[in-house]
């Protein structure tokens, strides 16, 4: 379902212009019905649209509880802007390039990048409050400022615009799982693992499905590979990397 509740300074026209509040309101009503936010993947740079989105994303922070957040391509270009937005926010994952990262990290003062990118990003997301970062790249380097590994499973030679919003959508379904962990839904043993360590258990997970769905998404298309062929691979790179609880998966279904 598609509602189309962002607004852009065209879409306003002559009319008077309304708060920050007043255009982010439709969607803040939305936001005890959701389990996460996924924000920046076809956003753009409108003057209004960002203004919206910015009143949206500090509602959904001070929400309770907070609403976890996936923050990509255009939003990186508000968080740029505006690094206190997002500053302090451990339930938000970043995935920016290494130019964003670059761009992202100068906003926050490191001019002086150093040669080994898991010193840099995990110095970020320590600036940043304990934000997770998801540094892309040939491997990528993923940090929420305590801790840092590298998803280093192989990728497709050929990387396609508008890849990275297989990776978004991963990272917010897995949040979303993530969140029901946390609400004690399921049983998870005497020592439940930690919030900061499920986000970059929920962020691994994304980026290894990501880089598998390229891998097998290449093997076939090879150079005529489009961002769209990475979506037929994401249920066979998921069995193949995480996979079904086998005592509960109805087996006539299992290939449907």
């Amino acid at each position: 379902m598609v509602s189309p509740i962002l607004r852009s300074k065209a879409s306003l026209g002559s009319n008077k212009e309304p708060s920050d509040q007043e255009l982010a309101q439709p969607i803040i009503d939305m936001l005890p019905r959701l389990h996460v936010l996924v924000i920046g993947p076809g956003l753009g740079r409108d003057e209004v649209t960002q203004r919206q989105v910015k009143a949206v994303v500090q509602a959904a922070r001070n929400y309770d509880p907070p609403v976890p957040m996936v923050l990509d391509a255009d939003a990186l270009w508000l968080i740029q802007t505006d690094p206190d937005l997002i500053k302090g926010y451990p339930e938000c994952i970043l995935t920016p390039n290494v130019v964003e990262f670059g761009r992202l990290a100068k906003a926050c003062g490191m001019d002086d990048l150093d040669n080994d990118p898991t010193t840099n990003c995990q110095k970020l997301a320590e600036i940043l409050g304990g934000v997770c970062i998801i540094q892309k790249g040939p491997v990528d380097y993923i940090s929420q400022g305590k801790d840092t590994t590298i998803s280093d499973f192989k990728g497709g030679l050929k990387r396609a615009g508008g890849q990275g919003d297989t990776l978004t959508g991963s990272l917010g379904t897995f949040l979303g799982w993530r969140a029901c962990y946390h609400e004690g839904l399921w049983d998870v043993g005497e020592e439940p693992m930690s919030r900061p360590e499920t986000l970059l258990v929920a962020a691994f997970a994304g980026s290894a499905i990501t880089r598998e769905c390229s891998r097998r998404a290449f093997a076939k298309k090879a150079r005529a590979l489009q961002a769209s062929d990475l979506t037929e691979e994401v249920h066979d790179s998921y069995l193949a990397l995480i996979g079904e609880p086998t005592d509960k998966v109805d087996k006539s279904a299992a290939h449907i």
